[in-house]
């Protein structure tokens, strides 16, 4: 079982970080065998173990534009499963509509992952558990978590690869506002929009880190994301057993600088490496697949200057 807050280390007592960038020109490529393939060199704890699968199920979406598309949820699946995981949840509490069922539907997550029974949770109806922050970048003291999320021995974050009107970018930090409960915490999440978003992602992050992350960037979203946004194509799938420096990551690919992005910058403290530095690249290079985002005025800031060169 989980443990809260036990992944406040401080960057620099923080070994390097690995970061792999997989090539997926599209969702029809083998993707149980890519995804496996470079699991197998993190070589996680998994065997025997539960694990949960946390993806962006934002809202009804027939395209499966705003959503973590459910091959890659379905390919991740069988693969822990291939690695020795006893059992593999998929969770997720959208905020944007009540009615989860209608989601699962419209993005045809069974066609893709088989019978939910038993399988998927709707984390915002989950039996709670109260859990006081040791962080409080917030204003919250406390935060009501899923069970099943804290029950869990290894949590993957699961985003789709997004801009965000508030944040800047929405990605497997941020996709953890899906764990908290909207039957607590109200639709879209209302009272962590009160406390302040950047400072929200922060406090459940620091609560229940994710173990690992896998973000979808076969088909991105820019400008005004995370629901109204522009399919972008990436082409890549990015993954990682430090989600700060996966989300660091994804910015690069995106064309933006993620120490610009206020939650990321913050969270290079004390949840992970931002620092490129500190990023171990496994696969592709970022600027191999970079593919420039467009964002909303106000975020102009987080782009890269012309001419600037990722490594």
């Amino acid at each position: 079982m989980r443990k809260p807050d036990i992944a406040l280390v401080p960057s620099f007592q923080r070994t390097a970080s690995r970061v792999a960038i997989r090539r997926a020109v599209n969702y029809q490529q083998d993707l149980p065998a890519v995804i496996y393939q470079t699991l197998r060199v993190f070589e996680l704890p998994v065997k025997g173990k539960t694990v949960l699968l946390k993806p962006n199920l934002v809202g009804f979406d027939p395209l499966c534009e705003m959503n973590t598309h459910p091959y890659v949820i379905a390919a991740t699946r069988e693969s822990f499963l291939r690695l020795g995981a006893a059992q593999v949840l998929i969770g997720d509490g959208p905020a944007m509509d009540r009615d989860t069922e209608a989601i699962i539907e419209s993005v045809r997550l069974r066609e893709f992952a088989g019978p939910l029974g038993g399988i998927f949770v709707d984390l915002n109806l989950d039996d709670v558990k109260r859990v006081v922050l040791s962080t409080h970048a917030s204003r919250l003291n406390e935060l009501y978590l899923p069970k099943t999320a804290l029950g869990v021995d290894f949590l993957v974050s699961m985003p789709k690869l997004k801009t965000h009107h508030w944040a800047g970018v929405t990605l497997s930090l941020k996709n953890m506002f899906g764990i908290v409960p909207g039957s607590c915490y109200g639709w879209p999440k209302n009272v962590l929009h009160w406390a302040g978003i950047d400072k929200s992602i922060l406090d459940i992050n620091a609560a229940l880190r994710p173990d690992f992350a896998i973000v979808d960037g076969i088909v991105g979203m820019e400008g005004n994301g995370p629901i109204q946004g522009t399919p972008k194509p990436c082409g890549v799938l990015v993954l990682g057993d430090d989600p700060v420096a996966v989300d660091a990551t994804c910015c690069r690919v995106m064309g933006l600088r993620p120490e610009k992005v206020k939650y990321l910058n913050a969270a290079g403290t004390l949840l992970g490496h931002v620092d490129a530095a500190k990023i171990q690249q496994l696969g592709e290079t970022v600027a191999s697949v970079r593919t420039p985002f467009a964002v909303l005025d106000e975020f102009k800031e987080l782009r890269e200057p012309e001419g600037g060169v990722w490594n």
